[in-house]
């Protein structure tokens, strides 16, 4: 039987970078199993996304369905003939609406009795006429938490959908989904190719868009190109960019085009601790930050533009411009937060929730002060310390910095009490409170740091247990 490639892209108004691919994976996984349902089963299929198009090529896909036979079954035989063997009613009726008669009819055997039947065969279908309840059922199954409506549609779609494009083969396919005709056009970057182009065959999608469209349809592709685009950058400098795979995700699914730009920020800046810097830098403004060979942090970065400026500099210093007050306002928090003792935000605490039913955070700053001092005892550490670093472990979540970047708790109280004069193992053991992180994120490695992160999560643990509140693969208490 003959065979085609099939491409099916919709193309949106910017969708979101953090969903991106995920939806592009539950799409074309949807496609596919409506097609292996259908009879239709392809070879093997691609995804692509970017942060206008949602699309999958599908190799090698049926022109019609496979003839299926179809297996009717009817009365049973007791009730299928009389005590002489001739057909009753119920073995006509049946056979007149099989279209033959009783004696072409079969008989099927059970443990639970014998029936008579009759196998037809079913032809296949043509894939065209199959695709319409395949793309729509895929497209409803999107994990969407919430879809939204656009102009006087009545479809719902994760965002305004502005283009359906099916190839099967080398021809269009003419349907109609989500409100839309579909066409053998599909559209290039916003900027640089932003008039229709012609797809003459399913399988030069992709290089139709990159050749003419200015558009990396592949996800990895682009994703590895920006990776290299940062370091070939970060090597000009003699620096080493930071790369999180989180924040090249994200930049993957904001781009169509790649295109790398180095900028700088003023020196002075690099009083501030390079973590707020850095945070500031990736989630605020998802840039790449450089450090030295010594892993010290450099006054520039790396930016992922998604166009080919013909005056890059402009680009560069659009950038700088933007990224500079950001910056002003982590070091008004730094300074801000140096005017009050760390010790004294501790009532503050008291105003903070932790748990409806296990009181506020300072109730249990005091409970892992007690359990914290504790395990340090049979950590071999000083119970004193693993004390005083409890009693301030939750007190820079009341500080300006951390209100703004909730990922720097514990880190800014480590800078904090370092000013303060606090205790080195003290200071040091407020950043490993929160550790592991993550799974395979590095252990506490101080006697207090240890104390300090059990006697936290040993809390965390036991309280939700008690109010009954246990955690479960969807959600956290």
């Amino acid at each position: 039987m003959e065979k085609r490639s099939l491409l099916i892209e919709i193309g949106t108004e910017e969708l979101p970078p953090k969903a991106l691919k995920s939806l592009a994976e539950a799409l074309a996984e949807g496609i596919d199993n409506g097609l292996k349902k259908a009879r239709l089963e392809p070879t093997s299929y691609k995804y692509f996304a970017a942060p206008r198009r949602l699309a999958v090529l599908l190799d090698d896909v049926p022109l019609q369905q496979t003839d299926q036979p179809v297996t009717q079954r009817g009365p049973s035989i007791q009730a299928a003939y009389d005590n002489e063997g001739n057909p009753s009613k119920a073995a006509t009726g049946f056979a007149r609406s099989c279209g033959v008669e009783v004696d072409q009819l079969g008989r099927l055997k059970t443990d639970k009795g014998e029936w008579l039947v009759h196998t037809r065969t079913e032809e296949g279908r043509p894939t065209t006429d199959c695709l319409k309840p395949i793309i729509e059922k895929a497209l409803a199954d999107l994990p969407i938490p919430k879809r939204m409506r656009w102009g006087d549609s009545d479809h719902e779609f994760v965002r305004p959908v502005h283009w359906v494009t099916i190839v099967f083969g080398n021809d269009p396919v003419a349907l109609t989904i989500l409100g839309l005709e579909a066409s053998h056009f599909t559209f290039g970057h916003r900027f640089h190719a932003p008039d229709p182009l012609p797809l003459d065959h399913a399988d030069r999608y992709e290089p139709l868009l990159r050749e003419s469209g200015y558009v990396i349809a592949d996800f990895e592709q682009r994703k590895t190109l920006i990776e290299t685009m940062v370091q070939s950058e970060a090597d000009r400098l003699n620096a080493q960019p930071i790369l999180n795979d989180d924040l090249l995700d994200e930049v993957t699914a904001l781009v169509e085009w790649p295109v790398a730009i180095t900028g700088g920020f003023e020196p002075e800046f690099l009083d501030i601790p390079a973590e707020a810097l850095i945070t500031t830098m990736q989630d605020h403004q998802k840039y790449f930050p450089l450090v030295d060979q010594n892993q010290t942090l450099m006054p520039h970065f790396i930016t992922i533009s998604n166009i080919e400026s013909q005056d890059p500099d402009v680009v560069r210093k659009g950038n700088e411009r933007v990224v500079r007050p950001r910056l002003a306002d982590a070091a008004f928090f730094w300074e801000q937060d140096q005017k009050q003792p760390l010790l004294s935000r501790q009532s503050a605490l008291k105003r903070v929730i932790f748990q409806n039913k296990l009181g506020t955070v300072y109730e249990k700053v005091q409970r892992i002060a007690l359990l914290s001092s504790a395990l340090a005892g049979y950590l071999h550490g000083d119970q004193d310390k693993a004390e005083r670093a409890a009693q301030l472990s939750k007190c820079d979540l009341v500080t300006e910095m951390v209100g703004e970047f909730a990922s720097l708790q514990g880190t800014m109280g480590k800078y904090y009490a370092t000013l303060e004069g606090e205790d080195s193992e003290v200071a040091k053991a407020l950043d490993e409170q929160y550790m592991p992180r993550f799974a395979g994120d590095q252990l506490p490695t101080s006697a207090c740091g240890q104390a300090l992160a059990l006697a936290d999560k040993i809390d965390t643990l036991v309280g939700i247990f008690a109010i009954g509140q246990k955690p479960s693969g969807n959600s956290d208490p």
